[in-house]
């Protein structure tokens, strides 16, 4: 169990509210494409960037088909994200999987203590909030759309980036992590242009995987 002494559901949710503040307006700008789309299925799947790319595909006249692609390959990143948090979660399979389910970036980066260590208190407390904030702000796009108006107008697309640079940010601890780092930007740039939606964080988490590697002298946690 990898788990900070005193750390509680409520410190992770306290770490996390800055974050659910840019998911909030990336769930505005969800709900109002997914509206324009015909669709929305944010209390049943957890992903926004996956759902972004489904909606898009729909909303351009895509196929079904085309838009699960997309979205299991942008999804593919949290297998090496499964991974890297596994030995950190408690219980039994099914009360694993349970916290498996609110593992998305945000609550990851949070929770992470340094050394492939997960807090599983902070990651829950976060995912919740994170997971609220998701779901209350896609209902409001959908039914404030039409007064929203243009989310591009109101600079909301520029939330998500924004996000993610926020948690990169905050896991540049060493050399040896900000070349993994700038490897998997290189890489995700260079494959943009020639690669369907979701291929280029694939290829880039594969390179980043050189940040695994445990630095000499570090042991694993008890």
């Amino acid at each position: 169990m990898q788990r900070t002494a005193g750390t509680t559901y409520l410190d992770g949710a306290r770490r996390a509210w800055p974050l659910a503040v840019a998911v909030g307006g990336f769930g505005l700008t969800y709900g109002v494409l997914a509206r324009q789309a015909g669709f929305v299925f944010s209390l049943a799947t957890f992903a926004g960037s996956a759902q972004f790319a489904a909606v898009a595909i729909v909303g351009d006249g895509g196929t079904a088909a085309a838009a699960i692609a997309a979205a299991l390959l942008l999804n593919a990143r949290y297998l090496p994200i499964g991974l890297s948090v596994a030995s950190s979660l408690r219980g039994r399979p099914l009360a694993r999987a349970a916290q498996g389910q609110v593992v998305v970036d945000e609550s990851w980066a949070v929770s992470h203590l340094g050394g492939g260590r997960y807090d599983p208190r902070l990651m829950v407390g976060a995912g919740l909030t994170i997971y609220g904030a998701w779901v209350a702000c896609s209902v409001v796009g959908v039914f404030a759309g039409r007064v929203l108006g243009d989310p591009q107008a109101l600079g909301l697309d520029a939330a998500f980036p924004a996000l993610f640079l926020s948690l990169l940010a905050g896991q540049l601890r060493g050399r040896r992590l900000v070349l993994a780092a700038a490897g998997g930007a290189a890489v995700a740039l260079a494959t943009v242009p020639f690669t369907p939606p979701g291929v280029p964080i694939v290829v880039a988490s594969v390179v980043c995987l050189a940040g695994l590697r445990r630095p000499a002298g570090v042991q694993e946690a008890a």
